[in-house]
């Protein structure tokens, strides 16, 4: 099971009860108007939503139109993205974690973006209070060295070896201490996938805060996971 999903932080005042209040209204409907000139309306709007023990649950869902080519036509028709998402408090700030899995990867991190800037601007009515969160390179690093045995995988970024823009350490290599150090000297981590061994789950996570589950385990479990023990490592 590969489930992916990105945290992020809803800044302002507001409580957990007041944002479900305002999540509960939220409903548009654009209107577009088709190549063969009929007027469709696309729905934006938010399914399932529910509260329990302070956490909110829901999914975001968004109609739009896909462009699809038959015989040297273009057709246009009508499709549904939806992203499960969930928010919670944590000491006094509230974080949303936003899942998009049954889209590509490029298309996935668009969607979740676009979940966030969608719930900024039913919160607070503009873009920009709920905003990305992030883990530094420094804690990753803490991460892997309390448990080297654990790491499966380090993507190293902001590399300062020329024409290198990024460096790999997987499987055996991890165990060599001064291949590790080598790359720490020359760039950040990035993305670090290790085994939870608590939980019994595999697990990726990025400086901004995509996690990945690559082990079997529910969504409940993993989502459990995140609020309970990833949410602490953020700055």
């Amino acid at each position: 099971m590969v489930l992916p999903v990105k945290i992020f932080e809803i800044k302002g005042d507001f409580d957990v009860e007041f944002i479900f209040k305002r999540l509960r209204d939220f409903h548009e409907v654009e209107e577009y108007k088709a190549g063969d000139g009929k007027i469709l309306s696309l729905t934006t709007e938010i399914l399932d939503l529910k509260m329990e023990d302070g956490l909110i649950s829901g999914v975001f869902s968004r109609d739009f139109v896909r462009r699809r080519s038959y015989k040297r036509e273009v057709g246009e028709v009508l499709s549904t993205e939806e992203a499960p998402f969930w928010i919670r408090a944590y000491e006094r700030r509230v974080f949303l974690v936003v899942s998009a899995p049954s889209v590509a990867r490029g298309v996935r991190k668009l969607l979740t973006n676009h979940v966030a800037n969608k719930l900024s601007e039913a919160l607070y009515g503009k873009v920009g209070y709920v905003v990305e969160a992030r883990i530094s390179n420094e804690t990753l690093q803490r991460l892997h060295e309390a448990n080297p045995q654990a790491t499966k995988l380090i993507w190293f970024d902001d590399v300062d070896i020329p024409s290198v823009e990024k460096l790999c350490i997987a499987g055996s290599s991890l165990a060599d201490t001064q291949l590790y150090r080598d790359y720490l000297e020359h760039g950040k981590i990035w993305y670090v996938v290790f085994e939870e061994q608590r939980r019994g789950m595999v697990v990726g996570i990025t400086r901004n805060c995509v996690v990945t589950l690559f082990s079997k385990s529910t969504t409940e479990e993993f989502i459990k996971y995140i609020f309970e023990d990833l949410l602490k490592l953020i700055e």
